[in-house]
Formats: structure tokens, C-alpha cells, sequence
């Protein structure tokens, strides 16, 4: 069997266009705001609560991890840890939604202390998201972490 050419062969464009997406665009954007509210407190439960219960993640070190009580216990740890004190603004830039159930988009993070005020003038990470909808609700199938490095930010 001969395999196409893929660099001639035209690739699709896959937006689910067949309802308003707006409820559903705000209730993921909570959901992130939960996310960084977590982060913000450091409240592992908080932090995976959005996840599937069979979930991954890869955090910005590049470990990867599976199920939602192993994402806690990394946070417990990396929040009693190196991320002790640390504060983040999480602003998602972008929202696809490939299915009427099924969504991508990446969130940019930036450091502010504990009072919200930037430190960061450009992200510092950012995160692919997977999102899905079960039970009438939004959640996180899976999410990638990456450190955005300074001289790529433009600083």
C-alpha cells in the first residue's frame, strides 16, 4: 500500500460551528480561574478537581502523571515545595472546539504576587488543554505544561 504525500495532500479543518458556544466558552474560562485560584492558594484539591478522573497531565518539569490523585499529590508537593509562595495570572488565549464536546486551548501564565501585580511582563508558561464535556459539565481531559524561556518571551 502506497501512502499519500502529505505535504500536497490537503488537510482538513476541524471547528464544530453547530451550536453557540458562548455558556460553553464562559464555563471553561471558570474553570481555569479555578485553576489558577488553586495555584493561588495552594489548594492541591482545587487544582484537579477540572480533571476526568483518568486524566493527565505533564507539568512544566516534564513528568508526566495519570489519574487525578497522583496529579494531588504532585501539586501537594510542588505546592508545599518549589512553588511555595508563588503566584500566577492565568489568561486562556485561545478556545477551539473540535466537537460540541470536545475543546483545545492553551493557557498563558504569568508570576504576580500575592497581591496580583505583575511580575512577568510576558508569559512564563504556557498550556495545552484538552477539554470535555460529560455529565453537562466541562472538564480537563488533559493538560501539557511549558516553560516559555526568556529569550523566546522576547525579554
Amino acid at each position: 500500500m502506497r501512502s499519500t504525500d502529505s505535504a500536497t495532500e490537503p488537510a482538513p479543518t476541524v471547528e464544530d460551528r453547530s451550536v453557540d458556544h458562548a455558556s460553553d466558552v464562559a464555563a471553561i474560562r471558570a474553570l481555569v480561574a479555578d485553576v489558577e485560584a488553586g495555584f493561588n492558594t495552594n489548594d492541591p484539591d482545587l487544582l484537579v478537581r477540572p480533571f476526568i478522573a483518568n486524566g493527565s497531565a505533564v507539568n512544566v518539569a516534564g513528568v508526566a502523571l495519570t489519574g487525578r490523585a497522583e496529579m494531588r499529590a504532585a501539586a501537594e508537593r510542588g505546592l508545599a515545595g518549589p512553588l511555595a509562595g508563588d503566584h500566577a495570572r492565568y489568561e486562556l488565549a485561545d478556545l477551539v472546539f473540535l466537537r460540541p464536546d470536545v475543546a483545545v486551548g492553551h493557557k498563558l501564565a504569568r508570576a504576580v504576587t500575592a497581591d496580583g501585580e505583575l511580575i512577568d511582563a510576558e508569559p512564563s508558561m504556557i498550556a495545552l488543554y484538552v477539554f470535555v464535556k460529560e455529565g453537562g459539565r466541562w472538564w480537563v481531559a488533559a493538560r501539557q505544561n511549558t516553560a516559555i524561556a526568556a529569550a523566546a518571551s522576547g525579554a
